[in-house]
């Protein structure tokens, strides 16, 4: 393949006025280095780690002390150090001094809100959070948890909590109160923070009940300070034990300067949790400069963002994505908030913020852009989105109808990169190198720093086939332990006990011949018919193309000593699955992917289970179809949709 088969190339003015352009130069005027390009960069950011985190750091202008050394016992993983002598706290770098007129957050819920907030009143809300939680005795260590939508009120709190030294966790309030307390039940907060309720696709939902069952669970939470989103924060604060309002909570006290705890480079700042799906929720603990230099250089070089840019991602606070998102605030970026169903009040509603206020980056799901697709939307048409520079796609891998559909449909002129990592490491192993071509399908990039390999069963690396995605080399921003894991056994086998050493991360992929990488799906989802690997995701970016087929999820299930692939199809209002449609399916699935991929059933279904941040979930459904008991239903966010795969006739022959 050539450049002639590419979906975007980047004009030679824009290379050249990228940061990561001038990031080499840097690194060639300080290291006597000759790099040329991204593909040198990337090289020596792997063979000289200590060089290249120590230019990020620079980058970035971290406040903090940095020591003398940047990194220590280099071939541990885990047990690598990454600037051991340094000091710092996250909190500081997202309130660094800037003029305080200026705009730091932009906030809608749906059509029901719109907020600004400077970077003056964002301090100032802090310093008054600050100094209550200190007068209820939040310290280093302490936890303090919320279920809040993606409010600048929640932003305000991870601030406070973080300045003292504090560890953040958040969820969503659409999670039920099993899934609630699967998650803070374990660490316990000192202070509990929860909304009063929130809006989705236009209707009010009050949650109150729901705190009244979670809160006494909580059994070492001082105080539950209710945020007012509905209007009735004051009324549900009443009923909860040590239940007291935002507005009580820091009335006792005037904006002051703030204060910061300045502590060891990887101090514990987040709690964030594994989806849950095959038991109780993992509790994975990141560090402050982990998280801090993984993401200054993810915004600055791979997303090209600079000053005074608009940053928008369309996620929850359940979500590893609202810490990235949050983040930009050391990077001197306004973020753009937004809380709701991205379809309401209407399918444009995105694009007409993203007009408005004039995002430089939108960031979403490759399932939004698969519903908009189909929803047949074309922004370019409508809005002006002129300013937009990038798209970013992660939570699943975007398929390549869907690059095509990003092109003709949205922007033509646009750095789309498809971005993969996740929870376990707050930021990508994969992701988008704003000075390269865009092919149809393909991830760009792997991370600078970022040691990344496919790997076959017998721990060799591979190339031009599909095997395992490893880290063969320590980075910032692993996860600095397991909550309640004292011997770090959980730790490992998350991660180390497939291959010594090295992280498995748990993706199937295959590297392609432009130096970029296509996730085939979880390696635990991939099906084996016939002892041949398939990827869950090459069946359904085919399935998906048919017109008919809202989405789809496909298992392997265990038929006649072998495995056999079944797919559930979840179609348009008034379609049937009938004999016509089955035979296309199979054959577009037969000539876009490959015999082997072609399903031995096909099933309609009115539903398709997915977790909260909205992933669908094979092995739930592989679990059902089997007769085997679903562990933590509470992940999910439409349980219920289970009982449509249970005991199905379809599958008993």
């Amino acid at each position: 393949m050539t450049n002639e088969d590419a979906l975007w190339i980047p004009s030679p003015e824009r290379i050249a006025a990228s940061a990561i352009s001038a990031f080499i130069r840097d690194a060639n005027a300080r290291h006597g280095t000759d790099l040329k390009d991204y593909r040198d960069l990337h090289a020596w950011s792997i063979l000289r780690p200590d060089l290249f985190w120590e230019q990020v750091w620079d980058l970035g202008e971290v406040i903090g002390e940095r020591g003398a050394v940047a990194l220590a016992d280099a071939d541990r993983m885990p047990g690598a150090r990454f600037f051991p002598e340094a000091t710092l706290n996250y909190a500081e770098n997202l309130l660094r001094p800037r003029d305080p007129s200026g705009v730091a957050l932009i906030f809608r819920g749906e059509d029901k809100v719109e907020r600004q907030v400077s970077f003056g009143e964002l301090s100032a809300l802090v310093s008054r959070l600050q100094q209550a939680l200190r007068a209820a005795g939040v310290g280093v260590g302490d936890r303090v948890a919320a279920t809040m939508p993606n409010l600048p009120e929640t932003i305000a709190i991870m601030l406070a909590a973080t300045s003292l030294g504090a560890i953040f966790s958040s969820c969503s309030p659409d999670f039920g109160d099993r899934g609630i307390l699967d998650r803070f039940g374990q660490i316990q907060p000192k202070v509990y923070f929860a909304c009063d309720g929130y809006w989705y696709a236009g209707k009010r939902v009050a949650i109150g009940d729901k705190l009244r069952n979670v809160v006494p669970h909580l059994t070492e939470t001082v105080r539950t300070v209710v945020v007012p989103y509905l209007g009735e924060a004051q009324e549900v604060a009443a009923t909860l034990p040590n239940g007291v309002s935002l507005d009580d909570f820091i009335a006792p006290y005037e904006a002051a300067p703030l204060t910061f705890e300045r502590l060891p480079f990887n101090h514990p700042i987040f709690i964030l949790f594994s989806s849950g799906t095959t038991g109780v929720p993992k509790c994975i603990v990141h560090g402050a400069g982990g998280t801090l230099l993984q993401h200054i250089k993810e915004h600055r070089l791979h997303c090209d963002l600079h000053p005074g840019d608009r940053l928008f991602y369309f996620t929850t606070c359940g979500w590893m994505m609202w810490n990235w998102l949050v983040t930009g605030l050391a990077s001197d970026l306004t973020l753009c908030l937004f809380d709701g169903s991205p379809f309401a009040p209407s399918p444009s509603v995105l694009f007409d913020y993203a007009e408005k206020e004039r995002f430089a980056l939108f960031g979403t799901s490759a399932k939004y852009i698969d519903s908009l697709r189909k929803e047949g939307l074309k922004p370019a048409e409508t809005h002006d989105l002129s300013v937009l520079k990038a798209l970013t796609s992660t939570g699943s891998p975007l398929a390549p109808a869907d690059f095509a559909y990003v092109y003709e449909a949205i922007k033509s002129d646009l750095h789309l990169a498809s971005i993969s990592g996740g929870t376990d490491i707050v930021s990508c192993f994969v992701l988008g190198d704003p000075t390269a071509p865009v092919y149809k399908g393909e991830i760009q990039a792997p991370g600078l720093g970022m040691a990344i390999e496919v790997w076959s069963d017998d721990g060799k690396p591979v190339e031009g086939e599909r095997g395992e995605l490893v880290c063969t080399k320590p980075f910032p921003s692993m996860p600095v332990m397991f909550w309640n894991d004292a011997d770090g056994a959980k730790y490992h086998a998350a991660y180390f006990d497939r291959f010594p050493n090295v992280w498995c991360h748990g993706d199937f992929a295959e590297w392609t011949v432009h130096g970029g990488i296509i996730i085939h799906g979880r390696s635990d989802a991939t099906l084996n018919p016939q002892g041949v690997r398939i990827g869950t995701a090459e069946i359904y970016a085919q399935a998906e193309q048919v017109p008919e087929i809202v989405e789809a999820i496909a298992i392997g299930q265990e038929w006649d000593n072998d495995v056999r692939v079944v797919l559930f199809v979840r179609l348009k209002a008034g379609v049937v699955l009938d004999i016509e449609l089955e035979k296309r399916i199979k054959t577009q699935i037969r000539v876009g992917a490959s015999p082997r991929h072609v399903p031995a059933k096909i099933v309609a279904v009115t539903d398709i289970p997915r977790t909260r941040s909205g992933k669908i979930t094979e092995l739930a459904v592989r679990e059902v179809v089997h007769g085997r008991p679903v562990k933590n239903t509470e992940a999910l966010a439409n349980p219920e949709s289970l009982e449509l795969y249970r005991d199905l006739p379809q599958l008993a022959d």
